[in-house]
């Protein structure tokens, strides 16, 4: 587990936040070794979503906010409803210029 020089409960804070934005906006730039930390929680979250349970709507409103957990149960989940995991994907951008950071995207599929 990557700890981003943070302690706990920062940590899970911007982990919590990244995914936020990634259900928002689908789709979002960040560093590589963010990406691969936050795939595991996104993936686990659309796993929650697709069962669609009191169980699973209680674990996902648990990580996002109100509008990021309707839009995840209401548009992303059904999109994943045959596909068995892997729901993400990190495109690699190369280093950024100020600090040499492996960048990247990730991403949901489009099935």
């Amino acid at each position: 587990m990557r700890k981003f020089g943070r302690k706990t409960d920062q940590r899970r804070a911007l982990l919590k936040g990244l995914v936020a934005n990634l259900v928002m906006r689908e789709r979002i730039k960040t560093t590589q070794a963010r990406a691969k930390e936050m795939r595991s929680l996104a993936e686990r979250l659309i796993t929650y979503a697709k069962k669609n349970n009191l169980t699973g709507r209680r674990q996902v409103a648990a990580v996002l906010p109100a509008q990021a957990a309707k839009k995840l149960f209401k548009e992303i989940a059904p999109r994943f409803a045959e596909r068995r995991g892997g729901y993400t994907r990190i495109i690699r951008l190369g280093q950024r210029m100020t600090d040499g950071a492996e960048v990247a995207y990730i991403e949901f599929l489009k099935d």
